[in-house]
């Protein structure tokens, strides 16, 4: 047991650009505009098929340097129409609005709102549990505390926890060079964006890199199971919009609201976050320490993604619970994990060495002077 293979392609839940489309293209439902709302999501998702065909085709020249001809990238739009059906969950999402009579135009405050708080939550999940636990074990807990923060991190719709810490583990091992799976110096940026995580080479997880994780069945089954924790997250949203139609009717926030604006969308916006890290987090910043790769700290990627776009940092000593490693870099997920150690849910949270706090100091005074 060293690989498993996702059995669908997820990234019709993850992508934005289709339910953007659909959004802009949505009135209060109306026959007419319910007819217009279908059609801008096939357009949609025709658009995000060609683009993952595109990506799919330009990693599979870099890793196999294939000649660019018509038939091979017909070829692979071809086996790429995966796709088509993987996008077809915001399609289900328009349909269940129109449905619930979901106004997407006149979407009420608590709705936005409610995407907004769950953004923020999911994404100290990614970074604080898939990334800083899961994938650097930079902090323990309990067993018990184990599974419920793979449960949280689930219902960010970024696979399974094993995938997950799997595949950083590989970048960290191989960052910016050729087996990179997301680099946007071998790959280009869409790719590093995008790309990879549609390909189906990157669906596998490799137990044998995991074992310290691998040996918790719990974890296994919600790696393997990695859209049902998503499902059940979504179906809650909508049952308490639901509720606050029954119970507080002068919010007027409907089922469908809730469901568009804090699942889908939030869960979108959260995707981008996260990706810019393997994307620009490598293109745009500054090198305070002199790292095998091009990692590189940014200020405005570390306050969308709560902290994890002091990325130079990170690739300096990865082990540290903290991104930010001085008082004046934003680190909203280490703030976080420190309130939770407090509660006793984690602990032993790793400190960042004296002599490399030392070195980014004397690397900065350097760069000053030079």
């Amino acid at each position: 047991m060293s690989r498993y293979r996702m059995p669908t392609n997820p990234g019709g839940l993850v992508y934005g650009t289709i339910l953007i489309a659909t959004l802009l293209a949505a009135e209060p439902p109306r026959r007419e505009t319910y007819a217009r709302t279908v059609a801008a999501v096939v357009v949609a998702m025709v658009v995000y098929w060609l683009a993952a065909s595109y990506a799919e085709f330009t990693g599979d020249r870099v890793l196999e340097e294939q000649p660019f001809t018509l038939g091979s990238f017909a070829r692979t739009a071809i086996h790429e129409l995966a796709v088509v059906y993987g996008a077809l969950g915001p399609l289900l999402a328009v349909l269940v609005c129109w449905a619930a009579g979901a106004q997407l135009t006149t979407a009420v405050t608590i709705a936005v709102w409610t995407a907004v708080a769950l953004y923020v939550i999911r994404m100290f999940a990614v970074t604080g549990i898939y990334h800083r636990y899961f994938s650097h074990r930079t902090y323990r807990t309990s067993r018990a505390g184990q599974f419920f923060l793979a449960l949280w991190g689930a219902t960010c719709v970024q696979r399974g926890p094993l995938w997950w810490a799997y595949h950083h583990r590989h970048h960290h091992q191989h960052s910016d060079d050729l087996e990179d799976a997301h680099s946007p110096h071998v790959h280009g940026f869409w790719w590093s964006h995008i790309g990879w995580i549609t390909s189906r080479r990157n669906f596998p997880t490799d137990y044998d890199r995991v074992k310290d994780l691998a040996k918790y069945p719990e974890l296994v089954f919600l790696n393997r199971f990695d859209a049902l924790v998503p499902l059940l997250f979504a179906i809650a949203i909508w049952s308490a919009g639901w509720l606050l139609e029954i119970h507080a009717p002068g919010l007027h926030t409907t089922r469908g609201q809730l469901l568009v604006w804090g699942f889908f969308i939030s869960t979108t916006a959260l995707f981008h976050g996260t990706a810019s890290i393997n994307s620009l987090a490598h293109l745009l910043g500054r090198r305070r320490f002199k790292t095998d790769d091009d990692s590189r700290n940014s200020a405005w990627l570390a306050l969308i993604t709560l902290g994890e776009g002091w990325h130079n940092n990170h690739h300096r000593y990865p082990t540290a619970t903290r991104n930010g490693f001085y008082w004046w870099e934003f680190d909203p997920t280490y703030y976080g994990l420190r309130l939770l150690a407090l509660t006793g849910l984690i602990w032993d949270l790793r400190a960042v060495p004296r002599r490399v706090l030392e070195e980014g100091l004397s690397s900065a005074s350097e760069q000053r002077l030079a």
